[in-house]
Formats: C-alpha cells, structure tokens, sequence
C-alpha cells in the first residue's frame, strides 16, 4: 500500500475503505448514504473527496470515532499503514475505551446453566412466570 502525497483528494468511501473502517467498498457506500458518516460537521456522499486535515465522524455498530485524516490512499493494505492515514482524538478513544469497558462488565455477571432445568426446576420456572401475569 503506497500513500498519494501527490493527489488532492481522494473519494471518501474508497478512503474510509483503505483507512480499514469497513471490510468492502460497498459497506462504506452504505454507511455514508444511511448517515453514519459525517464530514466537517455535515452529512457526506460516497463521491465527496476527502482531503488531509479534513475531520470526521464515523458511526461503526456500537463504536463512535472522531478522527482527522493525515493522509490519502485509495488502495488497501495492512492495518499498520491504514493507521497511519487518521488520527483518532483522544477523547473519542477514551469513550469508546469507556464503553467497552462497560460491556465488559456487564457480560462478566451472566453465566448460562451448564445443563437444561430438571422437572422441579422447571415448575419454579413456570410459576415465577405466572407472577408477572397479574
């Protein structure tokens, strides 16, 4: 993967793919048009040209970024060099840092049973059940 320093700009889905924030081309055209992509403060096309300095917000499942970008690519390559095209700020590192962390804690307190409720098990089951009816 070589880094443009010569080119202006470069599409902003084909960015945000060689950046490695979506898997596919496509992933990244459908994250823009549905609004999870902000640009400068205001909703982006998939056509728009990213340029460097530019500033974004980017939307990925439960994860939030807020990044500025360094430089261009529009070819793929590992994620060491993809990093190295944006700068994430801090704050929006420990906020996802910070959501994570919450996740975690609340998936650490659930253990599933090792085995299915026995008959008596069941009818308890069933009669807690009946209480939340009336």
């Amino acid at each position: 993967m070589e880094i443009d320093s010569g080119v202006a700009e470069v599409r902003l889905d084909i960015w945000l793919w060689a950046a490695r924030f979506f898997k596919t081309r496509s992933l990244a055209k459908q994250a823009i048009e549905t609004g999870k992509v902000e640009m400068n403060g205001q909703r982006a096309k998939p056509s728009r040209g990213v340029r460097v300095g530019d500033a974004m917000r980017i939307a990925r499942g439960d994860e939030m970024f807020s990044i500025e970008a360094l430089a261009l690519s529009d070819t793929r390559g590992p994620a060491g060099v993809a990093q190295t095209l944006y700068r994430e700020s801090e704050a929006s590192r420990a906020e996802r840092e910070a959501k994570r962390a919450e996740l975690r804690a609340a998936r650490a307190g659930y253990k599933p049973p090792e085995t299915k409720p026995d008959k008596r098990a069941r009818r308890l089951i069933r009669a807690l059940g009946d209480i939340d009816a009336t």
